[in-house]
């Protein structure tokens, strides 16, 4: 597949990673050997069945980072990195995302790697769709409310030729790019932008959803070219400054 051979070009050494995502209202774990998933959990069906979105990562993140060290200590697989899908995406999400993935680097000396999350958003549709046109262009679509998304814009090998922005979609975004590709939309903030991005080469892929099991072939790449992050020093790609509100007062 060519996304496969891109990435794994001369990869000779493999890692046991943990993979933490926290960009968006999902949660998910995964632990990867060799660039497989063998251990993997997430709160996909919960969200779905609607939960709470609010307190749902400060709940969830640290059972299931503890299911995860418990499946690699009964298997006796000792961890070399920790990743962690570093943003853009929700300002709380990768703060306690990063926060925790610090912790466990820090504690069990382990190092520390941070995949770009709309990268993340690619790899399910490079992997699942190797039948992409040889010139198309790939976008993924993080929602930032109302009309806005955060996105990017990528060659089938993940070369950025849009940098990731938050960007506020009508009738003539990516014009100029379309003129010339056939792009492919997808991510939660895809859905609304359909009727409004109507252009012959635009099309758009259901059912992709951040995942920390499709962080695997990011973070391993990573590792083989040492690209570690320092673990004091290291902050989330917010891309937008935190805002905060006032909560409402009761009466």
């Amino acid at each position: 597949m060519y996304f496969c051979k891109v990435l794994c070009n001369n990869l000779t050494k493999m890692a046991v990673i943990l993979h933490i995502e926290t960009a968006t209202d999902g949660c998910s774990v995964a632990v990867s050997q060799d660039g497989a998933t063998i251990f993997h959990t997430d709160n996909f069906e919960e969200l779905r069945s609607g939960g709470n979105k609010d307190t749902n990562h400060s709940k969830r993140l640290g059972v299931f980072i503890d299911e995860a060290m418990s499946f690699t200590d009964n298997h006796g697989i000792p961890f070399d990195a920790v990743a962690v899908s570093s943003g853009p995406g929700s300002y709380t999400g990768l703060r306690i995302g990063v926060s925790m993935a610090k912790g466990i680097c820090y504690g069990q000396d382990l190092k520390f790697i941070s995949v770009p999350t709309l990268q993340v958003l690619c790899v399910p549709v490079l992997l699942k769709h190797d039948d992409l046109p040889e010139d198309a262009l790939i976008c993924p679509m993080l929602d930032a409310r109302r009309m806005e998304v955060y996105t990017a814009l990528y060659t089938r090998a993940l070369k950025p030729v849009v940098d990731t922005c938050a960007m506020v979609i009508d009738g003539e975004a990516f014009k100029e790019q379309l003129d010339k590709h056939p792009i492919y939309f997808f991510g939660n903030g895809a859905e609304k932008c359909k009727e409004v991005i109507n252009h012959p080469n635009a099309h758009f892929i259901d059912g992709i959803e951040l995942d920390a099991k499709n962080m695997a072939p990011l973070a391993e790449k990573r590792f083989l070219n040492e690209e570690f992050e320092d673990v004091a020093y290291f902050e989330p790609f917010y891309l937008k400054d935190f805002v905060a509100t006032k909560a409402k007062k009761l009466l």
